[in-house]
Formats: structure tokens, C-alpha cells, sequence
């Protein structure tokens, strides 16, 4: 059986500890934090209508776009759960209506 107190001992990681003092202490809680400044000379929060084409740009860069094979794959994919999907919805209004037939038709 292992010690619970030894020096490598599994800690947990929530912010709830089991025992003994937390891992942060205020002072380097306090040394991590960053003062929130505002931008000088900027009204508009996110930069404006006039940044937004370049960050656009900046982020479609970072993209991973699939291969051609992949797509193909993904497209078959999304047709075949389309057909399953049609067939089970298809069969189950067939099979509300045949019930609700032999119910108040005859």
C-alpha cells in the first residue's frame, strides 16, 4: 500500500484538495496576475470594422483544410447517415399510420 503523504503521492487536480495546503499560494496568485489595461485611443471594442479583413485572413491561415480524399470520405459519410436517417423516419410514419388505419378506419 502506498503513503498518501510520501513525496511523489498523486495529488488531486481539481480545485478541491483532499488535505494539506493548497498548491497557489496568494503571493504567487498575485504575481501571475496581469493587470487588464485598455487600449489607448481605441473606441470600439475588438479593433473595429477596419481590422476585421486581416484577422479573417489570420485565422483562415491557421485552418487545416482536408484533403481531397478526405472529403470525399466525409461526404460519403454524411450521405450514407442521410439515407439512414430518411429510411428510419420514412418507417416510422409508415408504421404510425398503418397503426392509426387499423385503429379508427375500420
Amino acid at each position: 500500500m502506498t503513503d498518501p503523504n510520501a513525496q511523489n503521492a498523486a495529488r488531486p487536480t481539481g480545485k478541491r484538495q483532499l488535505h494539506g495546503a493548497s498548491p497557489v499560494s496568494a503571493q504567487s496568485y498575485e504575481d501571475k496576475r496581469t493587470e487588464r489595461r485598455e487600449p489607448e485611443g481605441e473606441d470600439s471594442p475588438g479593433g473595429g470594422v477596419t481590422k476585421f479583413p486581416a484577422e479573417v485572413a489570420g485565422e483562415m491561415r491557421k485552418v487545416i483544410w482536408p484533403t481531397g480524399s478526405q472529403m470525399v470520405s466525409y461526404t460519403l459519410i454524411v450521405f450514407a447517415f442521410l439515407i439512414v436517417l430518411t429510411a428510419l423516419v420514412w418507417s416510422v410514419d409508415w408504421a404510425t399510420s398503418w397503426v392509426v388505419e387499423q385503429a379508427f378506419v375500420r
